[in-house]
């Protein structure tokens, strides 16, 4: 059984509890690899083969598990992420509150649930300067957010779900997230927090220039189209994952829609994900209940 070890290299701890698991996983036959970084001597240089990987653990905050999700890309393997950061709210556990090693052989014997989580495919139509158009495609565990950039005041755009228009918004910009997402930078916009059972997608306007403006959901199967309006034209930036996606032209619109394959994430149940609501967001603790 081949597991891939996805740490955040900036991290010590994440780094050596990543040595402590390699050790104890090779003594009991399992095949380790490391996922590559450029500042580590312990990482290869070349990518790892994840093609054959059973498992993937990531050993850091949030940002280390969406790596390690872009990694798996549609293959559906486990990740088992392990919280080394800030909030670590898409982690199993830390180890301020679980022994790793408990942890991952509780994954390894199978003992653990399966949270599918939906992902958002997105295709960025770029008009080039010679008339030609480029689709970019991108796939993310969190978010597409399309926002003014450096030069623009604001961007014009329309939103559309599944070929009915829906309304010509003016703002900072729009996230349509995943439920996954829904606690990230669609919550700071002012989106709902979703439960990770939900298959649909939520569209939050950011700061827009009406006060009739508002969040809303949709379905597993309706697609997004958010198209730039040609009455003010401005060029906005594009993030999947927070991973800005260079365009050589001028966006003209972003259609996204739910992906193709799901992330599978390990944890404890799906109380995990309300203790992890409460704790992250309401500064709930155990002990204070």
């Amino acid at each position: 059984m081949k597991i891939l070890l996805v740490p955040n290299y900036s991290k010590d701890e994440a780094v050596q509890s990543g040595l402590t698991l390699e050790l104890w996983l090779t003594r009991q036959g399992y095949d380790v690899i490391w996922a590559a970084d450029k500042e580590s001597k312990i990482a290869s240089r070349e990518a790892p083969a994840i093609d054959g990987c059973e498992l993937v653990i990531s050993l850091g905050g949030d940002g280390t598990l969406l790596r390690a999700a872009h990694l798996v890309g549609r293959r559906e393997i486990p990740i088992l992420g392990l919280s080394y950061g800030h909030l670590g709210f898409l982690t199993a556990a830390s180890p301020q509150d679980r022994d790793i090693l408990a942890v991952v052989s509780d994954a390894l014997a199978g003992e653990m649930h399966v949270s599918r989580r939906a992902t958002i495919d997105c295709d960025v139509h770029v008009a080039s300067d010679d008339g030609t158009e480029q689709v970019i495609t991108a796939t993310g565990l969190n978010d597409m957010a399309l926002a003014r950039g450096p030069l623009s005041e604001m961007v014009e755009f329309d939103i559309a779900v599944s070929g009915h228009h829906i309304d010509r918004l003016r703002g900072d910009g729009v996230v349509v997230s995943t439920a996954t997402g829904s606690t990230g930078y669609a919550l700071s916009a002012g989106g709902p927090i979703v439960s990770p059972d939900f298959d649909g997608m939520v569209c939050v306007p950011i700061a827009p220039h009406t006060i009739q403006a508002r969040a809303f959901l949709t379905s597993p199967a309706d697609v997004i189209e958010v198209t730039m309006s040609h009455d003010r034209p401005s060029q906005p930036a594009i993030a999947v994952d927070g991973q800005f996606i260079e365009a050589d032209g001028t966006v003209e619109r972003v259609v996204s829609r739910r992906g193709a394959a799901d992330i599978l994430l390990l944890d404890y149940g799906p109380e995990s994900f309300y203790n992890s609501v409460s704790r992250v967001f309401y500064g709930v603790r155990r002990h204070d209940r």
